[in-house]
């Protein structure tokens, strides 16, 4: 089982990196309301809620699911979470915009509370910032978010093996891995919103340039030697189901864009 982050691998994390605990938050919407949901968020819960400490990492339509919005938050740990999301939902901006934005969602419970798998493995958003209020280019990069799903929780040998074998086999075929998270085993310090208990995960993000630039990758690995023998033969080895892949186009606000 993997150790929590000890306060040494806090102070050198948070000197480089982005958020020590992450939430990522998958809402099932009402149909045709994301882009309601997605103009609302950009307008007015970027700046709202990094003012209390949150750092909003992304935000992005899942490009396999119309209904489907997927975003990512970071803390500090997780007794600033507890503070940071109490003075958010008890807060004028969300008291005053909640009534629209729950008109567009039909569940907000699929939520996976992690931290990086490694101290050296999390976002990195140096010299990044949202672009201001109104931009509504879209980019065309790709994030890519493999969820793996075990038994147990995360074994150090799989970490291991994604860092020797899989992450530089996908890196060769084109892949760029940004970070890659285990489950946050603690307590949910703000249970008004649910998180997913129970699941042991490991989650990675992965960029390409654009959809054409993902599916050349999709079609090199097919191709791969490497990994359809010792990645796949490993893959089989830990999980203990079908990997969950979210296919995510960022939002025009959305720091983590590729």
């Amino acid at each position: 089982m993997t150790e929590p982050i000890g306060e040494s691998s806090k102070q050198m994390y948070s000197s480089r990196l982005c958020c020590p605990v992450v939430e990522l938050r998958q809402y099932t919407l009402h149909h045709g309301k994301r882009d309601i949901l997605i103009d609302l968020f950009d307008r007015e819960f970027v700046e709202s809620q990094e003012a209390l400490g949150i750092k909003i990492i992304g935000q992005f339509r899942d490009l396999d699911c119309p209904d489907h919005f997927v975003w990512l938050r970071g803390f500090r740990d997780m007794t600033s979470r507890a503070k940071a999301l109490t003075d958010f939902y008890s807060g004028p901006v969300w008291k005053a915009h909640r009534e629209a934005a729950n008109a567009t969602m039909i569940d907000t419970d699929n939520v996976l509370l992690l931290r990086p798998a490694l101290p050296t493995s999390g976002f990195s958003l140096e010299n990044r910032s949202a672009l201001p209020v109104g931009s509504d280019e879209v980019p065309a990069s790709l994030v890519v978010t493999t969820i793996y799903y075990f038994e147990r929780p995360v074994a150090p040998d799989f970490i291991s093996f994604f860092e020797q074998t899989l992450r530089p086999v996908a890196t060769t075929l084109g892949a760029t891995i940004c970070a890659y998270f285990v489950t946050e085993n603690s307590e949910n310090t703000f249970p008004a919103l649910p998180v997913r208990a129970g699941e042991n995960v490991f989650v990675w993000f992965s960029t390409f340039q654009d959809s054409a630039a993902y599916e050349n990758y999709i079609a090199a690995r097919s191709q791969s030697k490497r990994w359809r023998g010792e990645v796949s033969v490993g893959l089989k080895r830990y999980l203990d189901r079908a990997p969950e892949v979210l296919k995510l186009s960022p939002t025009a606000r959305s720091q983590l864009h590729g």
